[in-house]
């Protein structure tokens, strides 16, 4: 009798930078599939504030301790990638109605590009739930404090990338 295929979901976003409510949504999709890619989107459409190879290197730093979960760099379509990687689901954190919406949008158009794909989405812990990259960002740029936000490697990361040159 044959082995089931392994259940392969994929979360995928910028990063920019990961969040701890993008760490509990991955922390939660690792314990429902047998592996999880984190797919760290290039991002040409955005100006980050880390590079892509910064942004792979700061969710492997927050994910080593999770075991089937791996961290990817990804380009092009979300579904393509999906097919390279075996992918039957995408996992999507939906913190809000705005959210939803979007993403409820973006479920609809990746059935239609690849139908066997299903598309998961989880709400974040309420504790987390209000927190993004961009306010992640603005808030670390006009000197807040937002080490209950993200992790204190990236906290200090943010730091750094925020202090004048000389």
């Amino acid at each position: 009798m044959a082995l089931p295929a392994p259940r392969i979901a994929v979360y995928s976003g910028t990063f920019d930078p990961y969040t701890l409510g993008h760490a509990d949504v991955v922390a939660r999709a690792a314990g429902l599939f047998d592996e999880l890619v984190v797919a760290v989107a290039v991002a040409h459409h955005k100006k980050t504030l880390f590079s892509l190879a910064q942004r792979v290197s700061q969710v492997e730093g927050a994910v080593h301790h999770l075991p089937h979960v791996k961290v990817l760099p990804f380009e092009g379509l979300i579904m393509d990638f999906c097919a390279a990687h075996g992918a039957t689901v995408v996992v999507r954190g939906v913190r809000n109605l705005t959210d939803f919406d979007y993403e409820s949008q973006m479920a609809a158009m990746n059935r239609k590009l690849r139908p066997q794909v299903e598309t998961v989405f989880l709400l974040p812990d309420a504790q987390v739930q209000c927190i993004s990259s961009t306010l992640v960002r603005e808030i670390s740029k006009l000197g807040g404090d937002v080490t209950q936000m993200v992790s204190p490697a990236i906290a200090r990361d943010l730091l750094a990338a925020h202090v004048p040159s000389t």
